[in-house]
């Protein structure tokens, strides 16, 4: 069975492919805001978010006639969004270490259920994280890539993927500790 996607916003893409500068903005104003919050979970800097999401928008608009509705635009946008943040990380030098020879001991078991947290401590410890960290993360929790594609993504290893997310994963948890969020 083919799995179909019914994009609501097809009559703007496809005035968008016609060139139209009215679609176009209109789509912006509908994406704009979830694809900066993608970029700046990434990036974790306002105004490369900014500059990811313009860039992004560009893209998108420059290769629409590339769009084969294989999917929704706003998965199609999510995606160069994603790729364009990553690209300003390697800029920065983003330093994934390869962990495939590093063994990592087992996490310690506790319930996450039972963890409520504040979302602007969260946020605040997000933003403490070291960018490989922060990036896989972000990609697993809230984006909702699987391991195989983030290391299709960041270009690295599966391994090094689970890896980093669960570094990632112990040291918010740490930070989160030491803000007395968590105990």
């Amino acid at each position: 069975m083919e799995t179909v996607y019914i994009d609501k916003h097809v009559e703007l893409v496809n005035e968008c492919r016609t060139g139209s500068r009215k679609a176009q903005f209109e789509l912006y104003k509908l994406y704009a805001s979830a694809m900066y919050n993608v970029a700046l979970r990434i990036v974790n800097d306002d105004a490369e978010a900014e500059d990811v999401l313009q860039e992004a928008f560009l893209d998108a608009f420059n290769r629409i006639k590339d769009f084969r509705q294989e999917t929704t635009f706003g998965l199609w946008l999510k995606q160069i969004v994603i790729n364009r943040a990553i690209n300003y990380l390697r800029k920065r030098k983003l330093d994934l270490i390869s962990l495939d020879e590093v063994e990592v001991a087992d996490e310690p078991n506790y319930d996450e259920s039972e963890t409520v947290l504040k979302v602007e401590a969260i946020k605040t410890a997000m933003n403490e994280l070291p960018d490989g960290y922060r990036v896989v993360l972000t990609l697993y929790l809230f984006e909702g890539y699987d391991h195989e594609e983030i290391a299709h993504i960041l270009k690295i290893t599966e391994n090094t993927s689970r890896s980093q997310y669960m570094r990632a994963k112990r040291k918010l948890n740490s930070l989160l500790e030491t803000k007395g969020v968590v105990r």
